[in-house]
Protein backbone atom coordinates (compact mmCIF):
# COMPACT_ATOMS: atom_id res chain seq x y z
CA UNK A 1 0.00 0.00 0.00
CA UNK A 2 2.89 2.31 0.79
CA UNK A 3 4.38 1.45 -2.57
CA UNK A 4 1.11 2.43 -4.33
CA UNK A 5 0.94 5.77 -2.49
CA UNK A 6 4.56 6.49 -3.42
CA UNK A 7 3.94 5.59 -7.08
CA UNK A 8 0.80 7.76 -7.18
CA UNK A 9 2.69 10.65 -5.63
CA UNK A 10 5.55 10.20 -8.12
CA UNK A 11 3.10 10.35 -11.01
CA UNK A 12 1.63 13.62 -9.66
CA UNK A 13 5.06 15.16 -9.26
CA UNK A 14 6.03 14.04 -12.74
CA UNK A 15 2.81 15.49 -14.17
CA UNK A 16 3.40 18.76 -12.30
CA UNK A 17 6.96 18.93 -13.63
CA UNK A 18 5.76 18.34 -17.21
CA UNK A 19 3.13 21.07 -16.93
CA UNK A 20 5.47 23.61 -15.33
CA UNK A 21 8.49 22.94 -17.56
CA UNK A 22 7.35 25.02 -20.57
CA UNK A 23 6.55 28.05 -18.39
CA UNK A 24 9.90 27.84 -16.62
CA UNK A 25 11.68 27.39 -19.95
CA UNK A 26 9.89 30.42 -21.48
CA UNK A 27 10.71 32.57 -18.46
CA UNK A 28 14.36 31.51 -18.60
CA UNK A 29 14.54 32.40 -22.29
CA UNK A 30 12.93 35.81 -21.73
CA UNK A 31 15.40 36.60 -18.98
CA UNK A 32 18.24 36.25 -21.49
CA UNK A 33 16.45 38.02 -24.33
CA UNK A 34 17.46 41.42 -25.61
CA UNK A 35 14.52 43.77 -26.05
CA UNK A 36 14.33 47.25 -27.58
CA UNK A 37 11.59 49.83 -28.02
CA UNK A 38 10.83 52.26 -30.87
CA UNK A 39 8.49 55.24 -30.59
CA UNK A 40 6.99 55.07 -34.07
CA UNK A 41 5.05 58.32 -33.70
CA UNK A 42 8.34 60.16 -33.14
CA UNK A 43 9.65 58.69 -36.38
CA UNK A 44 6.58 60.02 -38.18
CA UNK A 45 6.86 63.52 -36.73
CA UNK A 46 10.49 64.26 -35.87
CA UNK A 47 12.46 62.76 -38.75
CA UNK A 48 13.68 64.89 -41.63
CA UNK A 49 11.77 62.59 -43.98
CA UNK A 50 8.53 63.29 -42.12
CA UNK A 51 9.11 67.04 -42.11
CA UNK A 52 9.96 67.01 -45.82
CA UNK A 53 6.84 64.94 -46.53
CA UNK A 54 4.68 67.39 -44.55
CA UNK A 55 6.12 70.34 -46.50
CA UNK A 56 5.57 68.51 -49.80
CA UNK A 57 1.97 67.69 -48.91
CA UNK A 58 1.39 71.26 -47.74
CA UNK A 59 2.56 72.63 -51.08
CA UNK A 60 0.46 70.08 -53.00
CA UNK A 61 -2.74 70.91 -51.13
CA UNK A 62 -2.36 74.62 -50.32
CA UNK A 63 -4.03 75.93 -53.51
CA UNK A 64 -6.95 73.60 -53.12
CA UNK A 65 -7.33 74.50 -49.44
CA UNK A 66 -7.25 78.21 -50.27
CA UNK A 67 -9.88 77.72 -52.97
CA UNK A 68 -12.21 75.87 -50.61
CA UNK A 69 -11.76 78.51 -47.91
CA UNK A 70 -12.62 81.23 -50.45
CA UNK A 71 -15.76 79.32 -51.41
CA UNK A 72 -16.74 79.04 -47.75
CA UNK A 73 -16.28 82.78 -47.32
CA UNK A 74 -18.38 83.46 -50.43
CA UNK A 75 -21.20 81.22 -49.19
CA UNK A 76 -21.15 82.95 -45.79
CA UNK A 77 -21.23 86.38 -47.41
CA UNK A 78 -24.08 85.35 -49.69
CA UNK A 79 -25.97 83.89 -46.73
CA UNK A 80 -25.61 87.13 -44.76
CA UNK A 81 -26.77 89.15 -47.79
CA UNK A 82 -29.69 86.82 -48.25
CA UNK A 83 -30.71 87.19 -44.60
CA UNK A 84 -30.70 90.97 -45.03
CA UNK A 85 -32.61 90.87 -48.33
CA UNK A 86 -35.06 88.07 -47.41
CA UNK A 87 -37.80 90.33 -46.00
CA UNK A 88 -37.82 92.37 -49.24
CA UNK A 89 -37.90 89.38 -51.61
CA UNK A 90 -40.94 87.70 -53.06
CA UNK A 91 -41.68 84.13 -52.00
CA UNK A 92 -40.49 82.78 -55.36
CA UNK A 93 -37.16 84.68 -55.19
CA UNK A 94 -36.65 83.73 -51.55
CA UNK A 95 -37.20 80.04 -52.36
CA UNK A 96 -34.92 80.18 -55.41
CA UNK A 97 -32.07 81.85 -53.50
CA UNK A 98 -32.51 79.46 -50.58
CA UNK A 99 -32.09 76.51 -52.95
CA UNK A 100 -29.05 78.13 -54.53
CA UNK A 101 -27.45 78.63 -51.11
CA UNK A 102 -28.24 75.07 -50.07
CA UNK A 103 -26.72 73.74 -53.30
CA UNK A 104 -23.62 75.89 -52.80
CA UNK A 105 -23.24 74.67 -49.21
CA UNK A 106 -23.58 71.04 -50.31
CA UNK A 107 -20.98 71.58 -53.03
CA UNK A 108 -18.53 73.15 -50.58
CA UNK A 109 -19.11 70.38 -48.04
CA UNK A 110 -18.49 67.76 -50.74
CA UNK A 111 -15.26 69.51 -51.76
CA UNK A 112 -14.17 69.70 -48.10
CA UNK A 113 -14.85 65.99 -47.60
CA UNK A 114 -12.96 65.06 -50.79
CA UNK A 115 -10.11 67.35 -49.75
CA UNK A 116 -9.83 65.68 -46.32
CA UNK A 117 -9.96 62.21 -47.87
CA UNK A 118 -7.27 63.06 -50.45
CA UNK A 119 -5.12 64.71 -47.79
CA UNK A 120 -5.36 61.69 -45.49
CA UNK A 121 -4.57 59.33 -48.35
CA UNK A 122 -1.42 61.31 -49.24
CA UNK A 123 -0.35 61.46 -45.59
CA UNK A 124 -0.86 57.71 -45.27
CA UNK A 125 1.19 57.12 -48.42
CA UNK A 126 4.06 59.22 -47.07
CA UNK A 127 3.86 57.56 -43.65
CA UNK A 128 3.95 54.13 -45.29
CA UNK A 129 7.08 55.18 -47.17
CA UNK A 130 8.73 56.38 -43.96
CA UNK A 131 7.63 53.23 -42.11
CA UNK A 132 9.11 51.01 -44.81
CA UNK A 133 12.47 52.77 -44.61
CA UNK A 134 12.37 52.77 -40.79
CA UNK A 135 11.59 49.05 -40.72
CA UNK A 136 14.69 48.26 -42.77
CA UNK A 137 16.78 50.38 -40.39
CA UNK A 138 15.20 48.67 -37.37
CA UNK A 139 16.02 45.26 -38.84
CA UNK A 140 19.62 46.37 -39.37
CA UNK A 141 20.00 47.71 -35.82
CA UNK A 142 18.34 44.59 -34.39
CA UNK A 143 20.80 42.37 -36.25
CA UNK A 144 23.76 44.60 -35.31
CA UNK A 145 22.90 44.66 -31.62
CA UNK A 146 21.66 41.04 -31.43
CA UNK A 147 18.17 42.06 -30.36
CA UNK A 148 15.53 39.37 -29.98
CA UNK A 149 12.48 41.65 -29.90
CA UNK A 150 11.74 45.23 -30.95
CA UNK A 151 8.50 46.61 -29.53
CA UNK A 152 6.60 49.36 -31.32
CA UNK A 153 3.87 50.15 -28.83
CA UNK A 154 4.05 49.80 -25.09
CA UNK A 155 2.12 51.05 -22.11
CA UNK A 156 5.46 51.79 -20.51
CA UNK A 157 9.08 51.18 -21.42
CA UNK A 158 12.40 51.70 -19.74
CA UNK A 159 14.25 54.55 -21.51
CA UNK A 160 17.44 52.47 -21.64
CA UNK A 161 15.88 50.12 -24.23
CA UNK A 162 14.59 52.97 -26.44
CA UNK A 163 16.40 52.92 -29.80
CA UNK A 164 14.26 55.62 -31.43
CA UNK A 165 17.08 58.18 -31.51
CA UNK A 166 19.39 55.72 -33.31
CA UNK A 167 16.71 55.09 -35.91
CA UNK A 168 16.02 58.81 -36.33
CA UNK A 169 19.71 59.48 -36.96
CA UNK A 170 19.92 56.79 -39.63
CA UNK A 171 16.61 57.81 -41.17
CA UNK A 172 17.84 61.39 -41.46
CA UNK A 173 20.95 60.35 -43.40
Amino acid sequence: MLKTAFTSMSKHLLLLALVAAPAVHAQAQLAGSRVAYVATERLMTESKLAKAADAKIESEFSKRDKSINEQISNVRAMTEKFEQDAPKLSDIDRTRRTRELIDMEKDVQRKQREFREDLMQRKNEERANIAQKAFKIIEGIAAQENLDVVLYEAGWHNPRIDITDKILKQLDK
